[in-house]
């Protein structure tokens, strides 16, 4: 079959099959900009099970750009909440205060509006333009380039930008006149129910009869994807600060920085350590270097005993965590010191837990501790 036939046959089944077959997905009921744009940026490495809950919710509280715009970050980070990446969220109502600023409350459909936006890339501006404006811009994401790897048997490693500038320039070929918005996500839903990383279940592709990868027996070895470098391994204390007297019941947590890794979210104190610690249910011998560093934030404490083991893996670092379970101490710094708690520090009990938003590690150890204390 030629080349231009290929195609054409690619696009005419594929959009067939998905007209068919789609999911009932909560942002496929609306052509609304504001909703389709809110679900990309959630489906971004983040499972469509996962999504649908927190899209709900989100819409529930946040339904027009305006309220999203004028809410606080915290809001916007509590709702977010076990997503990951938080950048996402952040940049999302960063851009939506622009589009409220610039646009008067439209989202653009132009390519090179959508595109000014913080935090949208290719992808997103390609998958908002065409859902919602059925423009026929592409849409290419890691399902897509999956695809188009094993049916036209692209050999490219698709971690390379060039491949995926190629990708992108095939893929907005490929979009039949007119359907722009339900080609590209009957793309993503190829990649995502049939053309799967491993196991692609080719009898029931509805390409299956011109897929170069399967005629060429190589659809298990496409696409080419170079090895990303493991995220480095970083071992950290973490301290649990149990309170007393008018405090019981609470526990001691605190705000991180502005800028940088999951800022402005809240956590349990912690500091890097020397090296790992694998035995659990006893203090590590180096929680000395955990109390020097709550000294230096004029946080006294006293070691009471090994609380629990997590990890938590981003992009580029994975946490060992051991967690020591601690008693606030101000008579241990230095005279007048540890008074006064530092503005980024804050007491939390099992009610007040919502008025803040956790990175999930945290939020995991919080609700474990918690669900361990009687309720009052």
């Amino acid at each position: 079959m030629e080349t231009n036939e290929r195609k054409q046959y690619f696009s005419a089944e594929l959009l067939s099959w998905y007209r068919k077959h789609r999911r009932d997905l909560p942002w496929r009921r609306s052509r609304d900009p504001y909703h389709i744009w809110i679900s990309e940026v959630m489906l971004q490495q983040t499972r469509v099970e996962t999504v649908i809950p927190y899209f709900h919710r989100f819409t529930e509280r946040f339904p027009t750009m305006e309220a999203l715009a004028n809410a606080p970050e915290e809001d916007v980070l509590k709702l977010w909440e076990g997503l990951g990446y938080y950048s996402r969220a952040r940049n999302l109502q960063g851009a939506v205060r622009e589009v409220q600023e610039r646009y008067a409350g439209v989202v653009p459909d132009t390519l090179e509006e959508i595109s000014t936006l913080k935090g949208v890339g290719p992808y997103t501006a390609g998958a908002v333009l065409s859902i919602a404006y059925n423009k026929p811009e592409p849409a290419v994401d890691g399902n897509v380039m999956r695809v188009l790897s094993r049916y036209f048997l692209i050999e490219d490693d698709i971690m390379k930008a060039g491949t995926r500038v190629k990708m992108e320039k095939l893929a907005k070929e490929l979009i039949p006149e007119g359907a722009a918005g339900d080609f590209n996500q009957g793309l993503m839903e190829l990649g995502a129910m049939v053309c799967t990383p491993r196991s692609p279940h080719c009898l029931t592709c509805p390409v299956m009869e011109h897929c170069s990868a399967r005629e060429a027996g190589m659809e298990e070895q496409l696409p080419v994807k170079k090895k990303a470098k493991p995220p480095r391994p970083e071992y950290r204390l973490a301290a649990l600060i149990e309170g007393e007297g008018p405090n019981a019941g609470k526990v001691l947590i605190r705000q991180r920085p502005q800028e940088g890794l999951l800022a402005r979210m809240w956590e349990l104190p912690h500091t890097e350590a020397p090296f790992a610690y694998p035995q659990e249910g006893a203090v590590p011998d180096t929680v000395s270097v955990l109390t020097e560093h709550l000294a230096e934030e004029t946080i006294g404490v006293s070691v009471r005993s090994w609380f629990a083991h997590a990890e938590h893996t981003f992009s580029h670092i994975h946490w060992d965590m051991q967690v020591i379970a601690c008693r606030l101490e101000p008579s241990v710094l230095p005279l007048g010191a540890g008074l006064l708690l530092p503005s980024h520090y804050q007491w939390v009990d099992r009610d007040s837990m919502g008025q803040y938003a956790f990175p999930n590690v945290f939020l995991k150890l919080l609700n474990r501790y918690f669900a361990q204390q009687p309720v009052s």
